[in-house]
């Protein structure tokens, strides 16, 4: 096991983001900045997602629930904005999609993957 402090230690400042890609699903306009890999997953639980202005999540189901916080901007999820600072915890089986006017920066930690229901 490492033992260093630094060996867990990530600066999103110096990692570029790159566009969210998932296979079937449109996801223009945002992009991923991956904190920490699950290898028993093969993915990553806690992530920045950049939303830009406009930009749209489908409708999707958290099996496993999902924590989420506003670092920047305003996002819309079930007609609610959600601004800077709000952090919004949704339970397992909760559905949504999200959406922003203005552009945002999210912390998320999905701890299994979503469901695309649309």
């Amino acid at each position: 096991m490492k033992t260093a402090i630094t060996d867990y230690l990530v600066n999103t400042e110096t990692m570029e983001w790159v566009p969210l890609i998932e296979p079937g699903i449109a996801t223009a306009g945002i992009f991923v900045k991956p904190l920490r890999r699950d290898e028993k997953q093969g993915r990553a639980p806690s992530i920045l997602l950049r939303f830009e202005a406009s930009a749209r999540y489908p409708y999707h189901n958290h099996p496993g629930g999902e924590e989420l916080f506003v670092l920047q901007g305003s996002a819309i999820i079930e007609g609610v904005t959600l601004r800077a600072g709000d952090y919004l915890y949704t339970p397992p089986g909760f559905k949504h999609a999200v959406t922003t006017a203005t552009g945002c920066v999210l912390l998320l930690h999905i701890p299994r993957e979503v469901e695309i229901l649309e």
